[in-house]
């Protein structure tokens, strides 16, 4: 189906916009088959408004007389209106945006459409692979082999096509493991600290069921991971009484009788519905304008959105403690192994690597454990707070990251060589987005949808100079120590660049930030003229 069978009316006159920091403007409505184009048409200003239509997470629509109001809630927050003179043309606008705005095709989405001058379509896509890594971390030669058992998909899903795993694991046992764990997630390398050559690993739970069946090649690939060293521990995101009652779906954890030298630590993360709730009252206690004090704070805490960042935190500096302080290696996993244990392992090597927290470094980073490592995108990402949709598999999981990864850059200014703008743009993207980057829910999907091939990849778009200068942090100063981020309540901030972005406070804020960002990088060239002299 063509596009423009969703279209009845493909643009209007004389409508009125009104949107948050500006005052309202009339001028022409425009649809087209991706995005929403009101260009102001008053004398002397030739402003224009172009809105992907995957941004709009849901939209309300009031008719009265012979003129209606069209009311669109986006994804990145903002709420627009539009006053459009005619019933009928109401209607059919809001009809074409609320069809195109939902479709679910990936292969019709904009990115497979979008085709800048200053890019072309690459052979070469993204930053970063299971083989780059093993070929990067040349100590893990010694010990770990790099297996294809997952060429073509067949194994695992949800993963890429290779995997870093133990040298005395063959493919036959690591096939046997894919039965034995959720989604077929078989245990995985994503991270060697090359300070004491500890590991992290990252999985799908165990299926030993009601019956504690076992599997002995899975025992033999985390005795090996542990070889020669007394212990590793295993970091389940669940609490253990819902690992115990996942024992009577199939599920369950890794017994103390089977696995010995593992020691087990639980630590409950919610996911999920739960998770998808607290950012959703999150939102409504910010767009609370009643600026009654007591109403806000009782809000915000009833979100427990602060404390859901400050358990991701605690669990991710668990889980650094253990690599880089205790010096053993660590397995984490919760159910599916695609949440929660993506969340604490990619905190933990930002609190661990200097590597990781460089501009390229934490793009890279993002790839290898969200984007390859099978964090379903879209189906967490459909909708966003907005929505009067609630999907079973939303939840924002990545968003709940990128406001840690805030967390620590507000703790630790000079450590991390980016900047809150970066953050801020990915939180966009993620859920609307002109590249195929967050496209799909697993590389297996990406692939077969030809994302790597029809649509240009964020990170490597985010790395050109332009935008590289913008993203850079020009405080950074790298370190190679450890940055242990501190969880106590009064550290912890909301982060008001992201759910605040729509005030006139928060853009006076940002205004006031981007002039010393720009002083601060004015006074670097003029540091590295005068030393060049």
């Amino acid at each position: 189906m063509e596009f423009s069978e969703h279209i009845k009316t493909a643009n209007v006159a004389d409508v009125v916009l009104r949107q948050p920091l500006h005052p309202p403007s009339r001028g022409t409505l425009c649809i087209t088959g991706h995005h929403l184009l009101f260009s102001d048409r008053e004398e002397g200003s030739t402003r224009q408004v172009l809105l992907l239509l995957r941004n709009i997470d849901a939209i309300e629509k009031r008719v009265s007389g012979s003129s209606g109001t069209i009311t669109i809630k986006c994804k990145d927050l903002r709420v627009l209106q539009l006053d459009i003179p005619g019933m009928e043309q109401c209607l059919n606008i809001a009809q074409s945006i609320e069809t195109l705005s939902s479709l679910d095709c990936a292969t019709k989405m904009y990115p497979f459409f979008y085709r800048p001058s200053e890019l072309r379509l690459q052979d070469q896509w993204g930053l970063s692979s299971p083989e780059k890594y093993y070929n990067q971390v040349k100590e893990l030669h010694v010990k770990w082999r790099l297996s294809t058992v997952n060429r073509n998909y067949s194994v695992c899903p949800s993963y890429p096509p290779a995997a870093i795993v133990p040298k005395t694991i063959d493919d036959d046992s690591l096939k046997k493991v894919a039965k034995f764990r959720q989604g077929g997630r078989f245990p995985v390398l994503c991270y060697y600290h090359r300070k004491n050559g500890m590991v992290i690993m990252r999985s799908g739970q165990p299926l030993p069921g009601a019956n504690r069946k076992r599997c002995k090649e899975d025992e033999d690939l985390l005795k090996a991971v542990i070889d020669g060293s007394d212990k590793g521990y295993i970091i389940d995101t669940r609490s253990s009484q819902q690992a115990m009652q996942a024992r009577m779906t199939g599920g369950g954890f890794e017994s103390k009788s089977c696995y010995s030298r593992w020691k087990r630590l639980h630590r409950q993360m919610e996911r999920g519905k739960a998770l998808q709730e607290s950012l959703i009252k999150l939102v409504e206690a910010c767009g609370d304008e009643s600026n009654n004090m007591d109403r806000w704070l009782s809000k915000l805490e009833n979100s427990k959105w602060l404390s859901h960042v400050q358990v991701a935190l605690s669990t991710a500096g668990l889980l650094a403690e253990c690599v880089e302080r205790d010096g053993h290696s660590v397995l984490v996993h919760g159910s599916d192994g695609t949440d929660s244990t993506l969340l604490i392992s990619t905190l933990a090597q930002l609190i661990m690597d200097p590597c990781c927290r460089s501009l390229e470094g934490f793009l890279a980073l993002l790839e290898k454990e969200w984007i390859l490592a099978g964090h379903p995108f879209m189906q967490r990402c459909a909708h966003s707070a907005l929505s009067h949709a609630r999907l079973q598999q939303e939840s924002p999981v990545f968003l709940l990251l990128l406001d840690c990864v805030w967390q620590l850059l507000h703790q630790f200014p000079l450590a991390l060589g980016f900047s809150e703008a970066l953050l801020l743009r990915l939180a966009t993207e993620a859920y609307v987005s002109d590249y195929g980057t967050f496209l799909g829910n697993s590389h297996r999907e990406r692939w077969a949808q030809g994302v790597m091939k029809k649509t240009h990849c964020l990170f490597q778009a985010l790395l050109r100079p332009n935008e590289r200068e913008r993203y850079s942090n020009p405080l950074y100063e790298p370190t190679e120590l450890a940055i242990w981020p501190s969880v106590h309540p009064q550290s912890l901030q909301l982060w008001r660049g992201f759910f605040l972005r729509w005030t006139q406070q928060a853009r006076q804020l940002a205004e006031a930030q981007e002039e010393i960002r720009n002083m601060v990088i004015e006074w670097g060239k003029a540091g590295t003229q005068s030393m060049n002299k």
